[in-house]
């Protein structure tokens, strides 16, 4: 039962996204260099794995602390987890359980610094930071979309610099699609939350625009995932089966259609905003198995 519980605060299906990020990565060295050290590939998994869970940790205590989660509709993919206004956990328990998973990705961090150099030490310092001050500064000031893509970016982008010990085009560009994938997912939760947010002093991209406006935002997100991987092909950088991503097409114009649809209605939207994580996750998983040779 408390595992449960746990699963549900940390947002288990959610680390999924850090789990694409890493494969990414990992697939664009294996194209390129044919080589994976296992050890390191684990250890930047879990690494990741404890910093994201971090992340979720803090961001359902401080939005609890601020009445947030106790003024909104709570949905599968909105609203919280509802573990602290239920009772389940105290939020002092959860709070030193997010400061111990950063401290954890941290110390695993610390370790590729170590063997890896400054650009490691690099990305790892941005990654503390934000993640520390994601809840109460960055989510205020309507970065939320663009911290999530750039910290898909910097997995990526980390994945393969340790892997290799370079940066090369394919990892730039490859973190950005991987990146904007994990930022749409957030955008359309936060329609959901749009009153609430308001209300408590937060400011994302959609209370920014407005709803009405931030409709026509959503097709971006989309829009420049995939013209990068398409310029990526362009410039034989990706391979030709990365194509394969645009099988997803299907999913985000519905998942758009419905949200222009609905965006103003809680439980109508839900479906959308599911149907936008699979696309997410479909699309990412799609673009790392184009890297594989054997496909």
């Amino acid at each position: 039962m408390i595992l449960s519980i746990w699963f549900r605060v940390i947002r288990v299906r959610f680390l999924l996204a850090s789990v694409i990020a890493v494969s990414v990565g990992l697939a664009i060295n294996w194209r390129q260099n044919h080589i994976i050290d296992p050890l390191d590939a684990v250890l930047t998994l879990a690494g990741v794995m404890a910093l994201h869970a971090s992340v979720d940790l803090l961001n359902d205590y401080w939005d609890y602390k601020r009445g947030i989660d106790t003024a909104t509709k709570r949905t599968k993919m909105s609203g919280g987890t509802g573990v602290l206004p239920e009772g389940l956990l105290k939020p002092s328990t959860v709070y030193r359980a997010g400061i111990g998973f950063l401290i954890l990705g941290s110390i695993i961090g610390f370790y590729f610094v170590f063997t890896d150099g400054i650009i490691i030490a690099a990305i790892l310092g941005f990654t503390i930071l934000s993640i520390y001050f994601y809840s109460t500064k960055i989510v205020d000031s309507g970065l939320a979309e663009f911290f999530v893509a750039v910290k898909g970016a910097m997995i990526v982008l980390g994945t393969y610099f340790i892997q290799s010990n370079q940066i090369t085009a394919e990892s730039i560009l490859g973190g950005i699609v991987v990146g904007v994938l994990s930022s749409i997912v957030l955008f359309i939760a936060s329609f959901p939350d749009h009153d609430a947010d308001k209300s408590k002093g937060r400011k994302t991209l959609v209370i920014t625009v407005g709803k009405e406006k931030a409709v026509s935002l959503f097709w971006i997100f989309p829009t420049i995932s995939y013209s990068v991987i398409v310029f990526g092909i362009i410039i034989g950088v990706f391979p030709m089966l990365s194509l394969i991503t645009l099988f997803s097409i299907p999913l985000i114009i519905k998942a758009g259609l419905g949200l222009k649809r609905n965006f103003n209605s809680i439980d109508e939207l839900v479906p959308f905003m599911s149907l936008t994580l699979m696309f997410s996750r479909i699309t990412g998983v799609l673009f790392a198995l184009s890297f594989l040779p054997s496909l």
